[in-house]
């Protein structure tokens, strides 16, 4: 992130409660769709390598879109086409890391430590934006990151793996930080165009030593398409016009539930056993997210209220 970053922002207006929900549920939706990729993913990478898959899936969707929207670039500002160089290419320098992490550490470990952006996020917002985090929305951080844990820690140990993938957790809270400082809804789909296009510059120029494997078959073509065009296009554009209207921290913790749909789709389509601690464990993120969606609600309640009593 640029030095601009570590100055306080303008103050955006607060959202109205329609366009508030309405970002929630953006959220919820794209993170819905990156936890049903989980089990694809698991399959596909039997037969195509992680970095050669993901500049193809990130190539898809970003040409894609370009083509469906080719003057959305253009109509970026100089600002924000930098603003969006820099997010796209922490977001693919995080992909890459959190991968080659997954090649030295168990998927369940790796899903915790990655999962920790949701503690860096208001960490980091407080660093670069000067953000206040209050008590309760430490408590839901805390709640979530518990939930985290109980959902999918078996033990950890300390090693070369977990030390990336803790690298890439602190990469993806710098993208929400980012986004939620520098986004705004009516540059989202060419911010969106912008940083695609960099996350697959990068993974292609991280792979490309080595040649690119395309995936061999049909089938295996038709799920890169959906995580292109649906977990990526869809979703990345989704995160942007959402965080145009929402803290970093609170989405941070919405996106929390990633694990949680990732855990629902294993079990309804991936073949796996639903166990107590996944039920747990998805409970205590639920709340979470649940605690931090109702305290601006509560806060709007008080305030008028005070305003009333006045």
């Amino acid at each position: 992130m640029s030095a601009g970053a570590s100055a306080a922002p303008a103050a955006r207006p607060t959202p109205d409660r329609r366009t508030s929900l309405l970002a929630t549920g953006a959220l919820l939706a794209m993170t819905a769709c990156w936890g049903s990729t989980f089990f694809l993913i698991k399959d596909l990478l039997d037969r195509v390598p992680t970095l050669d898959f993901l500049a193809v899936r990130f190539a898809i969707a970003g040409v894609v879109m370009v083509l469906v929207a080719p003057r959305a670039v253009q109509r970026l500002s100089p600002e924000s086409r930098r603003h969006a160089l820099v997010l796209g290419g922490v977001y693919g320098l995080a992909q890459i890391l959190q991968t080659s992490g997954l090649a030295h550490t168990a998927a369940s470990v790796s899903g915790f430590i990655t999962g920790m952006y949701v503690v860096l996020t208001p960490v980091l917002a407080a660093l670069l934006l000067r953000t206040r985090t209050t008590r309760t929305t430490w408590a839901a951080v805390a709640l979530a990151t518990a939930g985290l844990g109980v959902l999918t820690l078996d033990g950890v140990a300390v090693g070369f793996g977990e030390a990336i993938t803790l690298v890439s957790a602190v990469l993806y809270a710098l993208h929400i930080v980012g986004l939620g400082a520098w986004s705004n809804a009516r540059e989202a789909l060419g911010m969106s165009i912008v940083q695609l296009l960099v996350i697959a510059v990068v993974c292609l120029v991280a792979t490309a030593p080595d040649g690119i494997v395309l995936p061999p078959t049909p089938a295996d073509w038709l799920s890169v398409v959906y995580m292109a065009l649906f977990a990526g296009a869809l979703a990345l554009i989704g995160q942007t016009w959402a965080q145009a209207h929402l803290p970093p921290t609170r989405s941070a913790i919405i996106m929390s539930m990633e694990p949680v749909f990732a855990a629902f789709f294993a079990v309804l389509l991936g073949g796996e056993a639903l166990t107590a601690r996944m039920a747990l464990g998805g409970l205590m993120v639920l709340a979470a997210m649940l605690v931090v969606e109702a305290l601006p609600r509560r806060r709007k309640v008080e305030a008028e209220v005070q305003h009333l009593a006045v």
